[in-house]
């Protein structure tokens, strides 16, 4: 496993400042322990928790930036709907989340062929209209993102340990 230290002012000073810092801390400190990107090269040497954190991560920004369409455009949908992410933010207590996503699960399953497929931009704008079932789950993440982000930096305050090392 790959080490990822942190040191204790710095997690104190993020902390401080709320839990958008705190996570982004813990998150830039474990992208730079595995060179900067989650793969399937590095993905091995993180615990369970800390592929989990990268994964939240990585769904807050696809999510935020242009919605569950886009996110399974950029090829994340198999991440995301074909491991258990689900099942770990049930376990971490974000019980909303887990239902979210198994409810985007559901919408994958019958369309992700059309969303995958390589296209131009025009084209890729065009599977927003194509697929407006998207758009309840986009707005329920971006009203309940600030909450759930809050409960992402809650396990990981509670379960430092399994995230990082603090020195």
């Amino acid at each position: 496993m790959k080490e990822v230290i942190i040191s204790d002012a710095k997690l104190r000073q993020a902390a401080e400042s709320g839990p958008d810092a705190f996570l982004s801390t813990v998150i830039d400190a474990t992208l730079e322990a595995i060179g900067g990107e989650l793969n399937a090269d590095n993905m091995n040497e993180l615990s369970a928790d800390q592929v989990t954190l990268l994964a939240y991560h990585m769904l807050h920004e696809e999510v935020m930036d242009g919605g569950f369409v886009q996110l399974i455009h950029n090829g994340y949908g198999p991440f995301f709907f074909q491991n258990p992410f689900a099942k770990a933010m049930r376990m971490w207590d974000i019980a909303e989340l887990a239902k979210l996503m198994n409810k985007v699960k559901k919408l994958y399953l019958g369309c992700h062929e059309d969303l995958e497929r390589d296209c131009s931009e025009d084209e890729f704008m065009a599977l927003f209209e194509q697929h407006p079932e998207f758009d309840d789950c986009d707005d329920t993440f971006v009203e309940n993102e600030e909450q759930w982000t809050a409960a992402v930096a809650y396990y990981v305050d509670e379960h430092l340990d399994n995230f990082c090392t603090v020195k």
